[in-house]
């Protein structure tokens, strides 16, 4: 496909027609007349030989296709919408910007936070807004880092993008403080006997793969997709989970937990900020990047210790 051949403002249009399914009310909402929105779908739907648009008694409905193009869509605009805002300078302390950042509760709790501390003293124009990370992120890592500024996530669950390491943690057990039989350390008969509280897809993390690799298989009865209600599920039960130690130490005095170490040599964990190759020489980003690496050595040394 000649892409030099193509209006790129068919995008708008065909974003505005798939999401509001009304040649009227899309028109409104890009600016144009209903005859020049409606001549915008006729070249649209010459142009992937489909109605797109498909009138169903008195409304529209989209066609097979329709639907498949409207998230797609959304997202080459998103990507389109960044690709033309780059800029050549960045002046944090003048700018007004918002950047976007997928993240778990772990990452905003134990980096976040500070990341944002120092944005706000550094850069008060900045605006920073954190969105949970989906579970789908490992099988569409593409899709997401074109609509975002960036994604903290560990190295291991995702590759293949520029990163930015940040800081080193490690993973450690949860046991409620009353546990009838814990010690200081679990046996791997242990792991596979009791109870676990999971957080979303954990087999996704190194540190569960590598019980897999040692042949242990969770027997897991809660799953929660927030890592900060770990504890909560865990106290007072016989349940143990695997959590960071950083944010095991931030939650300690919440819930009546405590660690246990692994019988095995864990997998570090190093977080990364993640972000898409387009924005690799972009100004604004790479300011975002080199703050990120900044705030992330700043941070106390990760010992893990929990009371």
């Amino acid at each position: 496909m000649n892409l030099a051949r193509l209006d790129l403002n068919l995008v708008v249009a065909l974003r505005a027609l798939l999401e509001e399914r009304n040649v009227t009310r899309a028109g409104e909402r890009v600016g144009l007349s209903q005859p020049a929105m409606s001549a915008a779908l006729a070249r649209l739907r010459r142009h992937f030989d489909d109605d797109l648009l498909a009138r169903v008694g008195g409304h529209y409905e989209l066609t097979a296709l329709g639907q498949v193009l409207r998230d797609r869509t959304s997202t080459a605009y998103d990507m389109l919408e960044r690709l033309f805002s780059s800029q050549a300078d960045f002046d944090p302390a003048r700018e007004s910007h918002e950047f976007r950042l997928v993240a778990s509760d772990y990452a905003v709790a134990v980096f976040g936070t500070e990341l944002a501390r120092v944005v706000h003293e550094e850069a008060p124009g900045i605006r920073l807004r954190f969105t949970q990370t989906p579970p789908t992120v490992v099988d569409g890592t593409a899709t997401l880092l074109s609509a975002t500024d960036g994604l903290l996530m560990p190295h291991g669950v995702i590759s293949g993008f520029p990163a930015t390491d940040l800081y080193d943690d490690r993973w450690v057990f949860l046991v409620s403080r009353d546990h009838p039989g814990a010690g200081d350390r679990f046996t791997r008969r242990d792991l596979a006997r009791l109870p676990w509280v999971t957080y979303q897809r954990t087999y996704d993390a190194p540190a569960v793969r590598q019980l897999g690799m040692l042949g242990i298989e969770p027997r897991v009865e809660v799953s929660v997709d927030n890592f900060q209600l770990l504890p909560l599920m865990i106290a007072g039960t016989r349940r143990i989970g695997l959590i960071q130690a950083r944010l095991a130490r931030m939650l300690a005095p919440v819930a009546a937990v405590r660690v246990v170490e692994p019988p095995y040599e864990a997998v570090p964990l190093r977080e990364a900020l993640w972000g898409h190759p387009v924005h690799t020489h972009d100004a604004a980003h790479s300011w975002l990047r080199e703050t990120a690496a900044r705030v992330g050595a700043g941070l106390p040394r990760g010992d893990g210790e929990c009371d």
